[in-house]
């Protein structure tokens, strides 16, 4: 069962983010039975990036970052998320322990030049914010295991895919640490403010 712990730290009441947990395991140390916490972590993946240049879960290693799924011709709340996510992209530009991390659910269309057209025109043209192509099982099955983001195909839907427009959390450690509605921006307000929250506890 998944496990959303809250975390608060003791000293001068500095709010932790939570920490998204697999639950637990149990383990004998001398006769005792001591509960480890297991925290449920992004698996390794490995993308082409909008570059053609293959990228793995190691080019974020002792960053933040923000992840979301969604498709370059998408009618409905790819451009709004897309805009929202820009305010990230804006407010921690330069910052080297910020990243940026959209995965595109259209794997038959959303080649790597693509995805680059669609970068800059929106003006992220900046290696802080990547942009990749995988096969559809890889893709998909790391949005829905690992980020907890739903994605599918469905030929009834405007554009051929339906998907949720989270904006997730990742710590430095790869741990899911929030998602967000990126539809709203209130709710993309209170991302940055856990950004900020997370870069301290870094």
């Amino acid at each position: 069962m998944i496990i959303l712990s809250l975390l608060y730290s003791c000293k001068n009441n500095d709010k932790k983010l939570p920490i998204l947990t697999d639950g637990v395991t149990e383990r004998q140390v001398n006769g005792k039975t001591v509960i480890d916490t297991v925290y449920k972590k992004i698996s390794d993946f490995s993308f082409l990036n909008q570059d053609s240049v293959l990228i793995s879960n190691k080019y974020f290693d002792g960053k933040i970052y923000v992840a979301d799924f969604f498709f370059t011709s998408c009618p409905t709340i790819c451009p709004i998320m897309h805009r929202n996510l820009k305010k990230v992209f804006e407010k921690y530009k330069g910052n080297p322990d910020v990243m940026l991390l959209s995965h595109t659910i259209d794997y038959r269309h959303d080649i790597p030049s693509k995805l680059k057209a669609y970068k800059h025109k929106l003006g992220a043209d900046s290696e802080q914010w990547q942009y990749v192509w995988g096969k559809r099982d890889l893709i998909y099955g790391l949005a829905q295991k690992d980020y907890l983001v739903s994605v599918n195909e469905d030929k009834a839907a405007p554009g051929g895919y339906v998907h949720q427009g989270y904006l997730v959390l990742v710590d430095k450690y790869r741990r899911v640490r929030g998602a967000y509605d990126g539809t709203l921006s209130e709710q993309v307000d209170n991302l940055m403010k856990d950004m900020d929250i997370l870069l301290k506890e870094n």
